[in-house]
């Protein structure tokens, strides 16, 4: 059985890039996370407890991409899955970061990156 609990356009502003101007301007950055869990004892409970806490886990998510700048989306996006999968409870992340302010000289709607990750 693979429940989900999925947050999606998670809005922080991060100096991440490669870039000085990345760096010292900043943007935004949108986060979609998807984990992987058995929500069956907090289905059966009814308690916060038993489940993760998506308002507590986008307090931690927002944390990274304000935190410590790296040069690649991917990077970010490696930080945000370890620390989904942080909590025992969790057996697989999906994190896509958009970085919809990306410097590409060209009209486009959206980059993003993508990675998936499960517990060992």
């Amino acid at each position: 059985m693979t429940d989900r609990i999925e947050l999606r356009g998670l809005r922080a502003h991060g100096r991440h890039g490669v870039y000085d101007f990345e760096r010292a301007q900043g943007q935004d950055f949108l986060v979609d996370v998807a984990l992987e869990l058995d929500l069956g004892p907090a289905a059966r409970s009814d308690d916060v407890a038993d489940t993760v806490h998506y308002g507590e886990l986008a307090e931690r998510l927002v944390a990274i991409v304000t935190g410590e700048p790296v040069n690649l989306i991917e990077t970010l996006a490696e930080r945000l899955a370890e620390a989904c999968l942080t909590d025992p409870r969790v057996d697989g992340v999906t994190v896509t970061v958009h970085k919809p302010q990306a410097p590409i000289p060209h009209e486009f709607a959206d980059v993003a990156v993508t990675v998936t990750r499960r517990r060992p």
